[in-house]
């Protein structure tokens, strides 16, 4: 037996540049069966469902769908709101009230908890709800997915960042750092390394949240790399630690931020750059030093898209309609990696994508710690798209010196 009611979809956590993919696919596909009354849209994540702050979307144009689908950042708005079980048991009487019998939530892996949580309040009510989870995080650190959307678009801009900073330090030599998101995963920071195709090329060095970040192994690469190429482009995680765990922004200054969470406050500050940068005009005596937080220009750069993360961002929007619509399950939609590159999707049990999060492999990272291997650029490659571009060099001979021989 079909469930009749009507349809709500939500996006939560950080933006990305395909997320409105996913939410265009459900709406889009929720409207070809007969069984569904209304399509709502939650503003602002599940704090728009707590508030009942609502769109019908069943009355937007399937052109405007199309145009917002191609549209960076979150098209209902989101929130970091984090749901314990009374957050979750407010949100569950809502859906009650507006006989929403179809939840779908777009985020990473708190997301897929709230949906667990959510659907678990539901079966002990006995009110039937079909509650399915939507992979999205630039972060790349869903279990059970290959890859999450979201990931090759900001891949894409990380590497195509790395490429520009490439040329220019060439140019006008020196030592450049680039913080890049990622608190305890690097696979957003490890795409810095497709920007590398002359074996001279930048980032000469990556350092990623998986290995302890070591000052003077940090101090030691820099110098090698700067005396055999007389420059030094560099990648480094935001959520770099040493040897404790703790952050390498915490053990170099005292003035930090926590968040609302209390973590340690890591993106949009700039501390950890030019922290790093000062350790090397210190002990290196360099000084042409510089660095960029990357902050949120990964996540929603619009125009820096990829083809390949659109189009499977939408398609698992359609999927996870088509598996709460037509199968009547729930679960969370995944992502797996088939044939040379195809993908294949998959309904897999919330509690395995729910809260934890996955690293970057062993066989991704070199052996110093200080680098991705030719593994991660072949995963990697697939995602970021048909329409790459590359940085070319001049191949002409040098003229022979005359005077200054």
């Amino acid at each position: 037996m079909k469930l009749e009611g009507n349809v709500l979809v939500a996006q939560g956590g950080g933006p990305t540049a395909v997320i409105n993919q996913s939410m265009v696919g459900v709406v889009l596909e929720a409207r070809k069966f007969p069984q569904v009354q209304k399509i709502y849209g939650a503003l602002n994540g599940v704090r728009g469902i707590i508030n009942e702050e609502f769109l019908d979307l069943t009355q937007e144009t399937t052109n405007n769908l199309e145009k917002v689908a191609g549209t960076p950042s979150s098209a209902l708005l989101s929130t970091r709101d984090k749901p314990d079980d009374e957050y979750c048991n407010k949100i569950f009487k809502v859906l009650e009230a507006h006989n929403i019998r179809y939840f779908f939530y777009i985020g990473g892996n708190d997301s897929a908890d709230t949906v667990r949580i959510v659907n678990e309040k539901a079966m002990q009510s006995g009110y039937e709800l079909r509650a399915i989870h939507i992979p999205k995080t630039i972060d790349n650190d869903l279990r059970v997915n290959d890859h999450c959307p979201g990931y090759g678009s900001a891949a894409k801009f990380v590497a195509q960042a790395f490429m520009g900073v490439n040329l220019d330090v060439k140019a006008l030599a020196g030592v450049y750092i680039g913080v890049v998101m990622g608190r305890n995963a690097g696979f957003l920071t490890a795409a810095a390394s497709m920007a590398q195709k002359y074996p001279d090329d930048g980032p000469h060095l990556i350092y990623l949240p998986e290995r302890p970040f070591n000052v003077e192994s940090f101090i030691n690469d820099v110098r090698d790399v700067y005396d055999r190429y007389g420059r030094c482009v560099i990648a480094v995680s935001e959520g770099v630690s040493d040897e404790s765990g703790t952050p390498i922004i915490a053990s170099l200054t005292k003035d930090i931020e926590v968040d609302s969470h209390g973590n340690v406050q890591l993106s949009g500050t700039g501390a950890l750059g030019d922290l790093l940068s000062n350790l090397i005009k210190e002990k290196l005596g360099i000084k042409r030093v510089r660095s960029d937080t990357f902050g949120y220009l990964q996540r929603s750069f619009i125009g820096c898209v990829s083809d390949v993360d659109q189009q499977e961002a939408r398609e698992v929007g359609e999927k996870a309609a088509q598996y709460a619509l037509w199968h009547n399950v729930d679960g969370s939609v995944t992502i797996h990696r088939t044939g040379l590159y195809s993908v294949d999707y998959r309904l897999t049990q919330l509690s395995e994508v729910a809260r934890n999060t996955r690293s970057m492999p062993d066989e991704f990272i070199n052996q110093a710690g200080n680098g991705v291997t030719e593994a991660f650029k072949y995963y990697l490659l697939p995602l970021l798209g048909s329409n790459m571009p590359q940085a070319h060099r001049l191949r002409a001979p040098r003229v022979e010196k005359k005077l200054n021989k």
